[in-house]
C-alpha cells in the first residue's frame, strides 16, 4: 500500500464522531460568562472591607505597638 493510500485511509477512518457534546458549543460560553459574572459578584463584595473594620485595626495597633495606616 502506498502512503498516499495510507493517508487516504486514515483520513476517511478520523471523520466519525467520537464524542458529541451534550449541549451547543455556544453555551459553554454561556455558563462560562455566568460563572464568571457570579465569581465577580463574590469578589465585588469584598470591596472596602478594611474601612468597616478601622476601628479594630487602630485598637490591634495600639495594643500591639504598630500604626493602624501604613
Amino acid at each position: 500500500m502506498s502512503l498516499v493510500a495510507t493517508i487516504v485511509a486514515a483520513a476517511e477512518e478520523g471523520s466519525h464522531v467520537v464524542n458529541e457534546l451534550p449541549f451547543p458549543g455556544f453555551l459553554f460560553g454561556v455558563i462560562m460568562f455566568v460563572a464568571f459574572t457570579a465569581l465577580a459578584a463574590v469578589t465585588f463584595s469584598f470591596r472596602d472591607v478594611a474601612n468597616r473594620h478601622a476601628a479594630k485595626a487602630e485598637a490591634y495597633a495600639r495594643e500591639h505597638g504598630a500604626s493602624a495606616k501604613h
